[in-house]
């Protein structure tokens, strides 16, 4: 940073604030040139200093011309200036995304091999380090030490997101979203996110499939993993809302990573209405993204049930269970409340997806209905998404596809704009 910006502060009400982006050399390095663009589009200056590693992923032009600062690695470059004390003291906030399980040993030892690390040594502002590796080497009890000793020195350490890794790993170790860093950062200094457009607002997000118990080892289910309901929860939270997510039958794993929600734990269909309706007395929005089952047994056996010795099995009868959606849309259980609704497809003889899909949105009177095609490659599970949104009268009002995160920022925008056209949101 120039001298002029090190002798003008930036401060927590307002302002530009002198930001130092540290990259280091994880695969994910390219998402950190996305970081640094939210940073400069909010009005922030941004020092990126990378390590050797780091240049190796993404060059120093592409640093460079993004930042509109030089970029450097080493304590031996511009050493008169004594480049790394400068950055610490004239920084109003360190960022460090990726930060590799080399970064945060290093950081965790004191160690001052490299710019970034005599940077960390001498800033007395606020830090965030944003992990991302594979997730053997995150649960590895030396990293999770490493984790440790720096949060109990105040260094502000995400856990990293659960999902596609390098290759076709899946697991805990993905870089958290670039929305999602910038957030959490921002906040450390009191500032807003740059997409907070849903701040102050409650947010009530239902996810994955609904089980009616058959008897104690046996259910009606689907497929539903939940992961759009978790990916429409957490871009909520990375919003501004207050999100709540009541999670059907989700693996906890897919959960954990967001600490900042409240998530309500469900299996049954009546257990979901409960939770639901419970949470959308004070929500602005509510979006039921989890696949609820049609039917129930009527009863559930206290015991296994057992095959008949002539091998014809008992039949089983089955009773509507509500319909949620329908209610909520129809009792609204606060004023001004936008309801969401999704329905997951297959065409038939009679219509298509999209035929069914504005059937269903005229027959529930939701607000906006997500209607997206369900299958093997698409929809349920760790896939790709693609959604129509319909409004309550089955007119097309958004198209989106792409990751489970694309379709839930798509889907929100649909949802903020719905927000806005109403003449007023009680609070």
């Amino acid at each position: 940073m120039t001298d002029d910006v090190r002798a003008a502060p930036g401060t927590p009400g307002g302002g530009a604030l002198r930001i130092v982006l540290g990259v280091t050399g994880g695969i994910a390095a390219y998402k950190a040139a996305y970081l640094l663009r939210r940073f400069r589009e909010a009005g922030h200056r941004v020092r990126v200093v990378p390590t050797e590693a780091a240049l190796q992923m993404v060059g120093r032009p592409t640093w460079e011309a993004l930042s509109g600062e030089p970029v450097r690695t080493s304590v031996f470059d511009d050493a008169e200036h004594v480049d790394h004390v400068a950055l610490g003291r004239g920084a109003d906030l360190v960022v460090v995304a990726p930060a590799t399980a080399d970064l945060l040993a290093r950081a965790a030892t004191g160690m001052a091999d490299d710019l970034l690390t005599a940077t960390l040594l001498t800033v007395t502002c606020p830090v965030l380090l944003a992990p991302a590796m594979h997730t053997e080497m995150w649960l590895h009890p030396a990293t999770q030490a490493n984790v440790a000793t720096l949060r109990a020195r105040g260094t502000h350490v995400l856990d990293p997101d659960v999902g596609r890794l390098t290759g076709t790993d899946t697991g805990a170790g993905r870089l958290p979203e670039p929305e999602a860093i910038a957030a959490a950062a921002l906040a450390l200094v009191g500032r807003p996110s740059p997409t907070a457009d849903l701040a102050g607002l409650e947010v009530v997000v239902s996810a994955g499939g609904t089980r009616e118990p058959l008897d104690p080892v046996r259910f009606l289910g689907n497929r539903s993993s939940g992961r759009q309901g978790i990916a429409l929860a957490a871009a909520a939270a990375r919003r501004g809302a207050r999100v709540t997510l009541v999670a059907a039958n989700v693996d906890a794993a897919l959960t954990a990573p967001l600490g900042a929600l409240t998530v309500v734990p469900v299996e049954t269909t009546a257990e979901l209405r409960e939770a639901v309706r419970d949470a959308a007395r004070s929500a602005d929005v509510v979006v039921m993204a989890a696949a609820v089952a049609d039917f129930r047994p009527t009863t559930s056996a206290a015991h296994k049930i057992k095959k008949t010795p002539g091998g014809t099995p008992a039949p089983i009868t089955l009773v509507e269970n509500p319909d949620i959606l329908a209610e909520l849309a129809a009792e609204r259980l606060r004023p001004g409340q936008v309801v969401v609704g999704f329905a997951a497809e297959t065409g038939d003889d009679d219509a298509d997806v999209l035929e069914h899909g504005r059937a269903k949105a005229r027959r529930k009177g939701a607000d906006l209905m997500a209607v997206n095609a369900v299958g093997t490659a698409a929809g349920f599970g760790d896939v790709p998404n693609s959604v129509t949104v319909l409004d309550a009268a089955g007119e097309v009002v958004a198209r989106a596809a792409g990751t489970k995160d694309d379709v839930a920022d798509a889907l929100l925008d649909a949802i903020t704009a719905r927000l806005a056209a109403a003449t007023t949101i009680v609070r």
